[in-house]
């Protein structure tokens, strides 16, 4: 059963203070973010500093593309691309297993790095060039522009996440040296009316990396299952806000403190629904390992240490089979 949106659940926080040159305003919000992220791994940030012209130039950019004909977005296909960038058609990811694909068309970018770049060279998962639709003039600077303010915010939060566990604010600056992201925009297609058993515009799912910038349209859909509810939890748009999410490498590092959350979406709204998501993922040579005050008295870590780069080719693994 659906239930309406509980600030409880997923609560609202204002950010503006992780800018402030104030230690003391920047404790302030990392006290908060410890409580979201330990009760639902999920919550709206608000004084974000993303300009609105900027949101609203990448959600009309993102129609935009998607209302292409489908030979046209199939030029710039992520089976054209060996780094996973560019166009992915409806129903070509399962992320709930056991469930029918999902009812989503989706276009992927990361940081635009050339086929001579070491990383590249050297066959690092993810790594390598970006595809860019042709006849779209605006739309590779609209996106370059806001993945490169929303990379920004996903170093300052991850500071911010340091100072919520009592750890030195700079304690993830070799994770963030170098970090890989990805932005996704997603076309949700209106859920039919006769839809096959279990099939949803994006099955219930954990996201795969550190942190998820979720920018939604009007249309609604995303639903949250805090652990322990059996319940999901509407998580609607609230203009200003972005939705963040914990990801499984801040759960796996917090040996579960932190919630990476159950979520998926429906798009029950009878009209097209755009979202786009931001992924920050961090440094892949990095070597995620239980962080040891995260653990409780004689508690073990649960999880074994594992690259960025590893742990994203498993997640990648699972989802496309």
């Amino acid at each position: 059963m659906n239930q309406p949106i509980d600030h409880a659940t997923v609560p609202l926080i204002d950010i503006g203070g992780l800018h402030s040159h104030d230690i003391a305003q920047r404790r302030a919000v990392a006290q908060n973010l410890r409580k979201a992220c330990e009760n639902s791994g999920f919550f709206y940030i608000k004084n974000h500093g993303i300009e609105a012209e900027l949101i609203r130039k990448v959600l009309a950019e993102t129609a935009t593309f998607f209302d292409q004909p489908e030979p046209k977005k199939l030029q710039v296909s992520k089976a054209l691309s060996r780094c996973n960038r560019g166009y992915e058609p409806l129903r070509a990811q399962t992320l709930e297993a056991g469930a029918p694909p999902d009812l989503k068309e989706s276009y992927y970018l990361g940081i635009e790095l050339p086929d001579d770049h070491p990383s590249v060279i050297a066959g690092k998962f993810n790594h390598g060039p970006n595809q860019w639709p042709a006849d779209l003039p605006n739309f590779r600077a609209v996106a370059t522009d806001y993945f490169s303010a929303l990379y920004r915010l996903g170093g300052v939060m991850m500071r911010g996440l340091a100072l919520s566990l009592e750890l030195p604010e700079d304690h993830f600056d070799g994770f963030l040296d170098g970090a890989a992201a990805n932005l996704r925009l997603l076309h949700y297609p209106p859920q039919p009316a006769v839809a096959q058993p279990d099939e949803k515009g994006c099955g219930a799912h954990t996201d795969f990396g550190a942190l998820t910038f979720l920018l939604q349209d009007e249309a609604g859909g995303l639903q949250v299952q805090p652990a322990n509810t059996g319940r999901w939890t509407d998580a609607p748009p609230i203009p200003g806000t972005y939705v963040v999410n914990i990801g499984d490498l801040i759960e796996r590092w917090t040996n579960g403190r932190y919630k990476s959350t159950l979520h998926r979406v429906i798009n029950r709204s009878g009209r097209e629904r755009h979202s786009v998501p931001f992924f920050f993922t961090g440094n892949y040579d990095w070597v995620v390992e239980c962080i040891p005050a995260c653990l409780k008295d004689g508690e073990a870590p649960k999880y074994a240490p594992i690259t960025v780069e590893q742990h994203l080719m498993n997640c990648y693994k699972r989802t496309y089979g």
